[in-house]
């Protein structure tokens, strides 16, 4: 199932290859199935197993810790092995591998394997972040800079998706029906992604010229684009773990998983509004602008019960993550950096690795007080979104993705 025996990209059709569209829908699919589900559904599932399975808090947050830490492997192996994020092989193969560790969740009970389990999702989940987005900024490079957005929105796609299924099975099933649930929508996802365009398109004769350019101040500000990512990774992950349960400590049970459906379908649309806003305002700006609205959005929740404050939170956070992560993988592709979308998601997954872990001693008093610490982390990360924003170029993008 993991060969590439299927007919190749040369015998396609060149205009449709061309074909935005065509690109958009299997990034999208790949996105959802790999962010949206092989990586978020823990989140509506965790109060699940909390309940059903006898999972502690602390437990919980070793499962997000080793699902970080795969993500980090995989993020670190595209990198070292840059090969690994042009092969269309490894990505149906993650596929593959990611629907298969989601359905054996159910299977046993020992941590351990949970562990295991989880910390391979990890891997395939950044396998697949890493090729669809570095091939969707590659193929839609020159388009208009919203398009790659839609492509983004699969990840709010996914969320949603996942989140209305384990919010109707919840009062149906257990756990296990939601984890088997899952690995079915992964494989749905699979077909539409399964022949996602992996090789990258001839590069502009000028390009190279552009890159010799103002290597240091390049430097530098890739430099604060990587802290500021990095520590967004912190701040936002906490909240993506724990923000279900900490809504369902202070509201009715039901309104976790519809808030997570609803991050989700707040997601969608974000990354290409975020983008088409790039038209009049500098990506850095609208960085910084992201992570400070995703701050009051964390925190919300850990301030103000009810359900007005849960809604209000899941829609502010929906609305800015994904489209932080197109902000500042976009700002990565402009400042020609080598690599740049390897080396921001190793920071990114770097930071998830410490969210979990510091925040962990804060979880025996519930999960307000971690959203909290996740709210000024993002804050510190805007404040390194600021040093970025200083004396970046405006205007030399034409609008466009880099």
């Amino acid at each position: 199932m993991c060969s590439a025996s299927l007919q190749e990209r040369g015998v396609t059709d060149a205009g449709a290859a061309r074909s935005p569209r065509a690109h958009i829908i299997p990034s999208a699919a790949a996105l959802a199935a790999g962010m949206g589900v092989g990586r978020f559904v823990y989140t509506p599932i965790l109060p699940l197993m909390n309940a059903q399975a006898g999972l502690s808090a602390g437990t919980g947050a070793s499962l997000a810790t080793a699902n970080y830490a795969g993500y980090l492997a995989g993020a670190l192996g595209g990198i070292l092995l840059p090969r690994l994020v042009r092969s269309s092989t490894v990505l149906r193969c993650s596929l593959v591998v990611l629907g298969v560790s989601l359905a054996a969740m159910p299977l046993t009970h020992a941590t351990a394997l949970w562990l295991a389990l989880r910390s391979v999702a990890g891997v395939t989940s950044a396998l697949i972040f890493v090729i669809a987005v570095s091939s969707v900024l590659d193929h839609l490079r020159g388009h208009p800079v919203h398009l790659p957005g839609w492509a983004f929105g699969g990840i709010g796609a996914g969320i949603a998706l996942s989140g209305l299924l384990v919010l109707i099975l919840r009062s149906v099933a257990d756990w296990r029906v939601a984890w088997w649930a899952a690995a079915g929508l992964v494989v749905l996802l699979t077909v539409p992604s399964w022949n996602l365009r992996t090789e990258p398109p001839p590069r502009p004769v000028n390009v190279a010229g552009r890159e010799r350019t103002g290597g240091r101040r390049v430097h530098r500000r890739f430099a604060a684009l990587f802290v500021s990512y990095t520590l967004e990774g912190v701040g936002y992950i906490i909240a993506g773990t724990f923000l279900v349960a900490a809504i369902e400590q202070r509201a009715p049970a039901w309104i976790g998983s519809a808030a997570w459906a609803l991050v989700g379908l707040a997601a969608i649309p974000s990354s290409a509004l975020w983008a088409w806003l790039h038209r009049r305002w500098s990506r850095p700006g609208l960085l910084l602008t992201a992570l400070i609205v995703q701050a009051v959005g964390v925190a919300s929740p850990a301030l103000v019960g009810g359900v007005a404050a849960a809604l209000v939170s899941t829609a502010l956070f929906g609305g800015t993550f994904v489209g932080v992560s197109t902000l500042a993988l976009a700002t990565g592709t402009d400042l020609r950096f080598p690599r740049s979308v390897a080396l921001l998601t190793a920071g990114y997954s770097a930071g998830q690795i410490a969210g979990p872990l510091v925040v962990t001693p804060l979880l025996h008093h519930g999960y307000q007080g971690a959203l909290t610490v996740a709210a000024a982390v993002i804050l510190a990360s805007a404040a390194a979104a600021v040093l970025l924003r200083i004396g970046f170029p405006t205007g030399d993008t034409g609008g466009r993705p880099g």
